[in-house]
């Protein structure tokens, strides 16, 4: 077993996605009438009560400062192996499309009820098609189940596991092949090989100490268009995970990798749905009665939007990637911009912004925390501050009576003149029965700042990779 640095995928503070399909199916290149392919999110919390609340923010909290620790360390050594991207993946609209009215769509709810801190979706794998809890995860480049591969072990006796040998479609990946030595090589492929025919073995291992063994496989996943029928995508790579470790993969069956990187789903899925994707994401206290949806290709409820969205660049590729990138010019308190150096936002010079699903919080660099943190304190004053330990955050203060009127307000400017205006509900967060916090970290310059998914929540996303370019718009997500 080879020394490999931390993976590109995370479990930390993921999206978990569910998925409903019906019993018809198409073949993946069918073209089929006017439908899409949705899925509804479910975000995952903690327990109501008070000091369990509170010290469930903290756990989740530490996870998340785990997992921003290991996208930067990821980025700092990711330069000398540079992963293949989705490029020639999308290269032009139309490309290997099912049809441009065609969307693959399902269900997503929050995970407050879970237990985790993640949004959850179930999909369906293998044949005939079985049902996974997977967690859904932009910084993400592999999807994998839990599963039981080798008959000589004891089997997994719980539900969510998948059994290879149950299904027709499912297809090892040889040790001795270049895929396995080349190709997985940045997705933690280990170099034992004791026949040439062997399955190509992976180890994660994650600074919060999870981990997911297993070996490397193509099998299809089955996946549901929002005109009711069923499509079957063929030979995606997947983990076969049969060693799992960590209390947040305890609560699923896997992951839904998301990443802009070839190994990833959005490789499979994106150049059959017009080279994009979105979601939109509930409240991050919602319980899983409430749902919004992710969907490949293009959404429904982008046409009842149109009027409100607005357009920026993604940033994909070169330092970035596998993630995706946003130009900031800066940000503004209260109407003023604030005074933080240019290079905090960008890439090339030990900067830059990246959206993630994954990372609950919203990180910046330090330069630009020290300059935001300061007028918004400002704005609290009128509440009596609190010595209550919350994790890393640095500002808390008791909420009795609390009017988000009396924040200032939080734009974050993009460099082709874009307007991201949050509710103050994504920045001033509760994290336990009449507590309140400011909820930014800071970053220890330089490094990359996060727009977390609690900033992103009420708002649709749509990542369009053939045209580069991020549309968003505010919403219900109902």
């Amino acid at each position: 077993m080879t020394n490999r640095l931390m993976p590109a995928m995370s479990f930390l503070l993921l999206l978990v996605f569910l998925v409903v399909v019906d019993d018809r199916v198409l073949p993946v290149r069918a073209v089929v009438p006017d439908g899409s392919m949705r899925f509804e999110l479910v975000r995952e919390h903690g327990p109501d009560n008070g000091g369990a609340e509170l010290q469930h923010t903290r756990e989740l909290l530490q996870r998340d400062v785990a997992r921003y620790r290991m996208i930067s360390q990821r980025r700092r050594v990711g330069q000398s192996a540079r992963r293949k991207t989705l490029e020639q993946e999308v290269p032009s609209r139309g490309i290997d499309c099912v049809n441009e009215t065609v969307s693959m769509d399902s269900p997503m709810i929050s995970g407050r009820d879970y237990g985790i801190g993640q949004y959850v979706v179930q999909v369906k794998v293998g044949t005939p098609p079985k049902k996974f809890r997977l967690i859904a995860d932009l910084g993400s480049e592999l999807t994998w189940v839990r599963c039981h591969y080798d008959q000589r072990r004891p089997r997994h006796r719980r539900h969510g596991v998948f059994l290879p040998a149950n299904s027709s479609t499912f297809t090892t990946i040889p040790c001795s092949s270049r895929t396995c030595k080349v190709d997985l090589m940045n997705l933690f492929s280990l170099t034992r090989c004791p026949i040439p025919s062997a399955p190509c073995a992976y180890d994660f291992r994650y600074l919060d100490g999870s981990a997911a063994v297993g070996i490397f496989a193509e099998e299809t996943i089955t996946a549901r268009l929002t005109n009711g029928h069923e499509m079957k995508m063929e030979k995606v790579l997947i983990g076969c995970s049969e060693s799992i470790r960590g209390p947040t993969l305890q609560a699923v069956d896997g992951v839904l990798g998301l990443a802009y990187t070839r190994p990833s789903f959005t490789a499979t899925a994106a150049r059959r749905f017009d080279g994009k994707f979105s979601y939109c994401l509930v409240d991050h206290l919602s319980h899983k009665n409430v749902r919004s949806h992710l969907t490949f290709g293009n959404s429904r409820g982008h046409s009842r939007l149109l009027a409100k969205m607005r357009y920026t660049n993604l940033v994909l590729g070169g330092a970035i990637s596998p993630l995706y990138g946003v130009d900031i010019s800066g940000i503004s308190i209260g109407g003023k911009l604030l005074d933080i150096p240019r290079q905090v936002w960008a890439p090339n010079s030990g900067g830059g912004v990246i959206m993630d699903s994954g990372t609950s919080l919203t990180f910046l660099a330090a330069p630009a925390y020290q300059q935001v943190i300061g007028p918004l304190k400002a704005s609290l004053s009128r509440y009596m501050r609190v010595n209550e330990s919350v994790g890393p955050m640095e500002y808390c203060f008791d909420s009795t009576g609390f009017e988000g009127s009396h924040v200032s307000r939080l734009v974050i400017h993009f460099e082709d003149g874009a307007r991201f205006e949050p509710p103050v509900k994504s920045y001033v967060i509760d994290v336990a029965p009449g507590i309140k916090c400011i909820g930014l970290l800071s970053a220890k310059w330089p490094s990359m700042s996060i727009i977390g998914n609690i900033m992103q929540q009420n708002h649709f996303w749509e990542f369009d990779l053939a045209e580069k370019k991020l549309g968003f718009a505010p919403s219900s997500c109902t």
